[in-house]
This record gives C-alpha cells, sequence and structure tokens, in this order.
C-alpha cells in the first residue's frame, strides 16, 4: 500500500495525531493518560502516515539524546489499517530520516512487536520489564546507516546475529565499525579478537569499550580474547580497552602472537559461535560480515585458539600502573 509520510513539531501538528494516540494507547491498551502525554512530547518530531486519500492511519514520534541517540516512541497504527505494512513503511522512513544523524537508534518495544522491529533491524538489548502494565524490552539498532542502505533489499533479519543469513560487504571505517559495533552489542558470552595491533582509531572508541565492557560484565563465563602481533601502541598511549582488561582480567584477556608459529595473515572478530567480521589483510578497511555464519566461526575459532595457546601475555603492559 502506498503511504506518504509527513513530519511536524508538535506545536504545529494537526489533531489525528493527539486521536491516534489516544484511540490506540489510552483507549485500546489502556495506557493512563498522565503516562501517554509527556514533556517529550514538546522536543520530538511527529511523524503522520497518511493513505493516498488522506485519511489518517499510523503516528510516531523521533527525539534525540546528546545529539548522537535517536529514540523512536508512541508508534501506533489504527486497527482497521494494521496488516497493510503502514508500519513497516513508517518505521523505515524513521530510519532513513536518522541515517547520518545518529550513530544508533532506541526504542522500547511492547513484547508482542519484538519481531517486527528485528526484521527492521533492531535488537533486544533488556530483559522484559513492565510500563503501563504492558510488559516490554529495549532495543536498539548500532547501524542506521547501513539499514538504510538497505531499504527494500528483502534482507531476513537484518543485523540480527543468528539469524541473517546474507553477508555484509564494506571497504571503509564507518561501515567496519557500524558492522563490528552491531555484533558486538549482540554477543552473549564470547568475543574473540585477532588483529596486528590494537589500533586506536577503531578498537579505542567510547562506543566499542562500552559495549566490549558490557558483554564482559554480562555473565559470569564472559570471554574476551584479544590476540595481536605488537603491543608497543598501547605502551606509549592509553588505550580504553586495556585498561579495561586490567579491571577485569578474568574476563578480558591479551596475549601476543608467538611469530615462531603458523599465523593467520587477515585480521577477523568472532562473536559467539555465529557471527565473524573479517578483513582481507590488516592494513585496509575491507572485508565481510556475517551474523549467522556458525561454518566459518568453527573453522576460524580452530586457528584461533592454536595461535592463543602459542601465544605470550605482554609483560610490559601488565607492568604499567592504572
Amino acid at each position: 500500500m502506498t503511504v506518504r509520510i509527513r513530519k511536524y513539531s508538535w506545536q504545529l501538528a494537526p489533531g489525528h495525531i493527539r486521536e491516534i494516540r489516544q484511540a490506540v494507547f489510552v483507549e485500546e491498551q489502556q495506557v493512563p493518560p498522565e503516562l501517554e502525554w509527556d514533556d517529550t512530547d514538546e522536543i520530538a518530531d511527529h511523524y503522520l502516515a497518511v493513505l493516498p486519500d488522506n485519511t489518517p492511519a499510523g503516528v510516531a514520534r523521533l527525539f534525540s539524546t546528546l545529539g548522537e541517540t535517536g529514540h523512536i516512541g508512541r508508534m501506533a497504527i489504527l486497527p482497521e489499517f494494521r496488516g497493510r505494512g503502514i508500519g513497516e513503511a513508517l518505521l523505515r522512513h524513521l530510519i532513513t530520516e536518522s541515517a547520518g544523524q545518529y550513530q544508533e537508534l532506541k526504542l522500547s518495544a511492547q513484547q508482542h512487536a519484538v519481531a517486527f522491529y528485528q526484521r527492521a533491524g533492531f535488537h533486544v538489548c533488556s530483559e522484559p520489564y513492565d510500563d503501563a502494565g504492558i510488559p516490554h524490552l529495549d532495543m536498539r539498532c548500532l547501524a542506521p546507516g547501513l539499514l538504510q542502505a538497505e531499504t527494500g533489499s528483502g534482507r531476513p533479519r537484518p543485523l540480527q546475529l543468528g539469524a541473517d543469513s546474507q553477508s555484509w560487504l564494506f571497504d571503509n571505517e564507518s561501515s567496519l565499525h557500524d558492522l563490528m559495533d552491531s555484533m558486538v552489542g549482540q554477543a552473549s558470552q564470547r568475543l574473540w579478537l585477532y588483529d596486528r595491533i590494537l589500533s586506536h582509531e577503531r578498537y579505542d572508541r567510547h562506543r566499542f569499550r562500552e559495549l566490549v565492557s558490557s558483554l564482559a560484565r554480562r555473565h559470569r563465563l564472559s570471554e574476551i580474547r584479544l590476540l595481536i602481533h605488537d603491543d608497543q601502541p598501547l605502551i606509549k598511549r592509553r588505550h580504553q580497552l586495556v585498561e579495561l582488561m586490567r579491571r577485569l582480567p578474568s574476563r578480558i584477556q591479551l596475549r601476543l602472537v608467538n611469530k615462531d608459529y603458523p599465523h593467520e595473515d587477515q585480521p577477523f572478530i568472532l562473536a559467539d559461535r555465529e557471527g565473524v567480521v573479517y578483513r582481507h589483510d590488516f592494513t585496509q578497511p575491507s572485508g565481510f560480515a556475517g551474523f549467522a555464519e556458525s561454518g566459518r566461526v568453527r573453522l576460524l575459532s580452530d586457528n584461533f585458539q592454536r595461535m592463543w595457546d602459542a601465544g605470550r601475555p605482554s609483560l610490559e603492559l601488565r607492568e604499567l600502573p592504572i
């Protein structure tokens, strides 16, 4: 179905936006009015989906925090228009609006709608919780720019670890960062990283550090291994991953490759048993990412384990003051 999406500030929004939210959230879902109408409406952009004959069908809002994270909320389609792809069109429009503006998108999804958002590229990042008497889960997308470029591709469950069966090709640092972060952000227990150095530009980013920190603290069996060839850049300049490793030594370990033993010439990141970000060589940000590559991950895991067993700890990093 053809749908047009119109954007408004709260001050200039037509009454249809309030009426649809009133009908869906307050009347249909019994959300208390004092929870439905909040101060965020004043700072958000509001979107109205209309049919070709200008009939209002659905709404959503989008606002940002610190200019880096976009928050999607109050998304509702009137009952008589559900099942026609209007919600998908509205969500795709919000992703397109966000690409280039925000590093990530977040939303609070009603539990029954989780699969809907997963199909668009969001993944769950919280345990279930109650909001206005309705079970919810927090969801996030760490690469809205990549999703926007894939609009209309028919890719199954894009960026979903264990579900997206198609490879993502990348040839620039920005896309590489987005794919790395999306992979690490979904890992539940294991992260193995192999590279020549822990480049500050690639691995010393705040968001990457926070994702690794969250993984390390998520589970008592979390295992993060960093296997590199050269630790001198880490000794000369502080690195967030090194500082995190020294605070969580049982969860995060670093070893140096033993060059007297066979080692890989291509760097890679492995997330759990299915995710891989693979670069063609140590010097260029080009390669592919696979979110459901259990066979390839198994092969690379075996190679990583052999290199890890032959490697050695960095004595100089151990002696650095915290």
